[in-house]
């Protein structure tokens, strides 16, 4: 594996974003600064050599890139300002097109067109679905389950998170074929799969690699906070949905309600800063902004806004303002699910954790085989 080579990869690579790898020298420099490389190999000058020579099943087969957590040094200290940061940040863009089996991916990355297009598109199809089966509409008072029947919306749900999970997993185990088929990865024993797991679920839960970055915790403190109230929200709507939508009014400090309130903030805080951030330029991470960095910021901000705005319509007995925000806000929901988990960034989320658990498998078979191979010395 690894043989075909594609002459205009940089080229390819290049739409999604990146630097100017064509003033990268190969000093190495990149890789003598970046904190993250030292356990993980000569990235990021191994993978702009990938992009200049062409080797696309190398590149796919990868990991480096997910093991990036664009602390931004190599591109400060980069002495041919090749930017290399962005190039490893292009080359996760065009990974997920690549894992992604249904071409919708490298679409929506390509175009933006293609992703408004799609949301736009998908969003027009949640509100038919109100306008045509929505439940009697109570205007003397707020009855959001019998305007949107919680049963209803709560199978919805189910469905639309097993579609969503098909689709992620199944990248995913295109991603982790590629990987663990490049040179031993093919003898790897499944039990060695499973002792590894602990360090998927470890990465996904503390986004611990963004500690281990150069500058202020403060960066891998809104990493955590993002990734804590997106989790939170999708389990209170996915798993506790009959509690969380009801028409009873809880008091304040009811689990619902925290737990509601902790995700919302975590939400708005957090992706109000990264716009602010893009706008200002300030940071290196911030500097360059493709259209699909905006798009998923912007749409993950109006899910948490108009979320909030339903709970604040119904505590306020508002029955037409309840039942509009909320259809408004099932319509950003759905397309931001629909768009960026399995296609988009938020598939970031899931690849970035995957990568350090198969990369620890790839180095626990390593240590294994050369432990056999003194034995059989």
């Amino acid at each position: 594996m690894g043989g075909r080579v594609t002459p205009g990869l940089y080229r390819e690579v290049a739409k999604y974003g990146g630097g100017d790898i064509t003033a990268c020298m190969n000093c190495g420099n990149c890789t003598a600064t970046c904190p993250q490389s030292q356990d993980a190999g000569g990235f990021p000058r191994r993978i702009i050599h990938l992009l200049q020579m062409g080797h696309t099943e190398k590149l796919a087969a990868s990991l480096e890139p997910w093991l990036c957590y664009y602390c931004g040094e190599c591109s400060d200290t980069c002495p041919r300002d090749a930017n290399p940061g962005e190039t490893m940040m292009a080359a996760r863009r065009y990974l997920t097109g690549v894992y992604d089996w249904t071409g919708l991916g490298r679409k929506f990355y390509a175009s933006v067109r293609w992703e408004i297009g799609a949301i736009v598109l998908v969003g027009l199809f949640v509100v038919g679905l109100f306008a045509l089966l929505h439940g009697p509409v109570v205007t003397d008072h707020v009855e959001l389950n019998t305007f949107a029947p919680v049963k209803w919306v709560e199978i919805g749900d189910w469905i639309l998170g097993g579609v969503l999970a098909f689709l992620l997993l199944s990248n995913g185990w295109r991603m982790s074929h590629w990987v663990m088929s490049a040179g031993k990865g093919g003898d790897v024993p499944f039990s060695l799969y499973l002792r590894k797991l602990p360090v998927f679920f470890e990465n996904f839960a503390t986004q611990k690699k963004w500690r281990e970055c150069e500058g202020p915790n403060t960066r891998w403190l809104k990493h955590f906070l993002l990734v804590t109230g997106y989790v939170t929200m999708m389990v209170l709507v996915i798993v506790f949905l009959r509690w969380f939508q009801t028409d009873e009014i809880v008091p304040f400090y009811h689990p619902t309600r925290l737990l509601g309130y902790y995700a919302t903030a975590a939400l708005l805080y957090v992706t109000g800063d990264f716009l602010l951030g893009r706008l200002r330029k300030e940071d290196n991470i911030h500097k360059f902004s493709e259209p699909t960095d905006w798009v998923f910021l912007v749409l993950l901000f109006l899910v948490a806004l108009t979320g909030i705005l339903v709970h604040v319509s119904r505590l306020s007995g508002l029955p037409l303002a309840t039942y509009s925000t909320y259809v408004v806000h099932m319509a950003i929901v759905v397309p931001m699910l629909v768009v960026e988990v399995p296609f988009g960034k938020w598939g970031h989320m899931f690849y970035r954790p995957f990568a350090a658990y198969l990369a620890a498998v790839k180095q626990g078979a390593a240590e294994t085989a050369a432990r056999e191979t003194e034995l059989a010395a």
